[in-house]
């Protein structure tokens, strides 16, 4: 194995590209509000868009949530492509930081249904994006420079 320098398309993100209200309506919230984020694969794309990577996806869909991410998905046309924010050493586990907004405000409770257990020092506790929060220097970083690949 060998270091991934930052800055490297390390996987494009595969699945089916489909609307958020197909995906809406292929994984539903539950009646009692309670959503299962662990039996869905979706990534959005754009504002329209959500990849779903129950149908044709790869691995990319495994790449867990972390708090300190080394990796996050960019987006480039009609593709996503998992992208190093940092050098990664080899063997070091790949995670991005899922960032999930929902447009209810994140109560505690909301937060529960959310658990995040990556581990890092600055664990959240939860894969919600705190709301108003900026994003990661690193993040930010590599979203100008991919902007402008």
């Amino acid at each position: 194995m060998k270091p991934i320098a930052a800055g490297t398309r390390i996987i494009e993100y595969t699945g089916e590209l489909i609307s958020h209200a197909e995906g809406e309506r292929r994984y539903p919230t539950a009646p009692d509000g309670h959503e299962e984020p662990e039996h869905t694969y979706l990534l959005q794309l754009d504002e329209d868009r959500v990849i779903d990577a129950n149908v044709g996806g790869n691995d990319a869909r495994l790449i867990n949530h972390a708090c300190a991410p080394n990796c996050e998905p960019m987006p480039a046309g009609d593709h996503m492509w998992i992208v190093s924010l940092r050098a990664i050493a080899p063997g070091e586990e790949l995670g991005y930081d899922y960032a999930i907004e929902l447009d209810d405000p994140h109560t505690a409770a909301r937060k529960r249904r959310f658990p995040c257990q990556c581990g890092a020092r600055a664990c959240r506790g939860t894969l919600l994006r705190p709301k108003r929060a900026p994003l990661d220097p690193l993040v930010r970083a590599a979203r100008r420079r991919w902007a402008l690949a």
